[in-house]
């Protein structure tokens, strides 16, 4: 099977959440299971360029129709890490891509329509045909629109569409302008409930609706974050437009590369170790205090890993830092705020608690002290308002760090309570899930690991080794992807 991933992200390149690494696991997955796979994006001037092998000129003079004329773009063709990616130029005084960021422009729903144009125009011209073109997110939300309105009638019939959201947040919202630029010019056609109009704000458009609508199968990234997507909030306003088209909509949980995170091989970590001998953690958690001078004592120790902001729960992560003191465990934190005005508060608790010799807070991002952090720290707490798939606690199961979690999205289909789960025995269970967003909820789930680890240590020992048990990796979603891409040929 031939298939094209078009996205906005692909890890390490480009990677500005967990977009891009899924871009980047998936498409290598079902090239190692036989299948080709090319991935299209834009040309970001600020992307990394040092990821790149064999960069080259793959189609010099691509004309993108744009409003009543054409842009001029460069396609270039280079290997990020094995995969195949063309990135494209555009050369136009609107400087699409050549902003110093890849999001946050007031233009975004131009640039990114542009981009889908682009890349649709591109497979045009150089008669490339997949089998399935897979879009990612609302930038790519009016590709399926484009690909069924207009470019169908110019020999590419043949394409399915998988449009996978992966965060419903953001849907990209734009006027009529949009249709006027690329070519989807009849206005009362597109303004429709039943096609692009948003479902709120009738004199606009919705990308990502769009992308719903016109798909052959749309999924989100975990099963649980799919149901909440038709049924609450987390939908945004699209929970009526996805229960419409409901036939062709679901959840696959991501997947995390195992090369990457794995702590028998892990370049990271200064000790490795496997399910069946622990005493490498032991040495990495030793190894974890004599960096961050937190003291050498008999106490577990809790990680948070991730952003701090409102839907990573940050007066919940606040809250297990004294909680986790209170009742003798260390804490450790890795994690950037993502407004000002959290960073200062974080800033605040990292002066109040330099001198703890439990506690660091580490404000900021840090890849190599991650890994000793995941695979040095007993729990890691994760805590999100919601959580489309949630990789922290995937990663934390390899490295038998044991997840104490909200019970959204992705995180009811990756940890189950080791007390409380109805539907895994008690040898099948990881971790511990609460469900309010109160401090009493999560200290509550908090006690009872941090219990568990001083009074019956054996039991703890075993819960970090049914977890470590379970294949995260992205093996099952490539085999449910493929599922899906041959479901939509058929």
């Amino acid at each position: 099977m031939y298939i094209v991933q078009i996205a906005s992200e692909c890890a390490p390149v480009i990677k500005a959440g967990g977009l891009g690494d899924v871009v980047y696991g998936l498409s290598r997955e079902l090239e190692n299971r036989g299948h080709g796979v090319d991935i299209i994006l834009p040309m970001y001037d600020c992307m990394r360029y040092d990821h790149i092998w064999g960069l080259h000129d793959a189609y010099r003079d691509l004309w993108v129709p744009w409003y009543g004329g054409a842009i001029h773009c460069s396609v270039y063709c280079g290997w990020v890490h094995g995969r195949t990616c063309f990135f494209i130029q555009p050369h136009s005084g609107d400087n699409f891509f050549n902003r110093g960021h890849y999001y946050g422009a007031l233009d975004d729903h131009m640039r990114f329509a542009f981009f889908s144009k682009a890349a649709l125009e591109f497979l045009l011209i150089t008669n490339k045909r997949p089998d399935i073109i897979h879009c990612h997110d609302w930038q790519t939300g009016l590709l399926p629109v484009m690909l069924f309105e207009m470019y169908k009638w110019h020999g590419m019939d043949t394409q399915r569409v998988c449009y996978t959201i992966h965060n419903f947040k953001h849907q990209g919202i734009a006027g009529p302008q949009v249709l006027w630029a690329t070519g989807l010019n009849n206005d009362s056609y597109y303004y429709h409930y039943d096609r692009l109009q948003d479902n709120f704000d009738h004199t606009a458009v919705n990308f990502m609706k769009g992308g719903i609508v016109y798909s052959n199968f749309v999924n989100t990234v975990s099963p649980h974050h799919a149901w909440e997507a038709r049924y609450s909030e987390i939908g945004c306003g699209l929970g009526h437009t996805l229960e419409l088209h409901n036939h062709k909509f679901g959840g696959i949980l991501n997947g995390i590369a195992y090369d990457i995170w794995n702590p028998e091989i892990d370049s990271y970590t200064p000790h490795h170790y496997d399910k069946d001998d622990l005493e490498g953690k032991a040495k990495n958690k030793k190894a974890l205090r004599e960096r961050l001078l937190l003291r050498d004592v008999d106490k577990p120790l809790i990680a948070f890993i991730g952003r701090l902001d409102g839907q990573k729960g940050v007066h919940l992560v606040h809250h297990a830092i004294y909680h986790a003191l209170n009742r003798g465990a260390q804490f450790v934190l890795l994690g950037s705020a993502t407004e000002p005005s959290i960073n200062s508060w974080f800033q605040h608790e990292k002066n109040h608690l330099n001198n703890n010799p439990d506690c660091h807070l580490e404000i900021g991002f840090n890849e190599e002290l991650s890994h000793l952090i995941y695979a040095g720290a007993d729990m890691i707490v994760v805590p999100s308002n919601y959580e489309p798939c949630g990789l922290t606690q995937m990663i934390g199961l390899q490295y038998g760090t044991v997840p104490i979690v909200r019970g959204v999205g992705g995180l009811v289909n990756t940890v189950f309570d080791r007390d409380y789960d109805s539907e895994k025995l008690p040898e099948e269970r990881n971790g511990y899930v609460f469900y309010q967003t109160d401090k009493y909820a999560l200290e509550s789930a908090m006690n009872r690991a941090i219990g568990l680890w001083y009074d019956y240590h054996e039991e703890f020992q075993s819960l970090v080794t049914q977890g470590m048990e379970y294949d995260y990796s992205w093996n099952h979603p490539g085999e449910k992807y493929l599922g899906v891409y041959d479901y939509i040929r058929h």
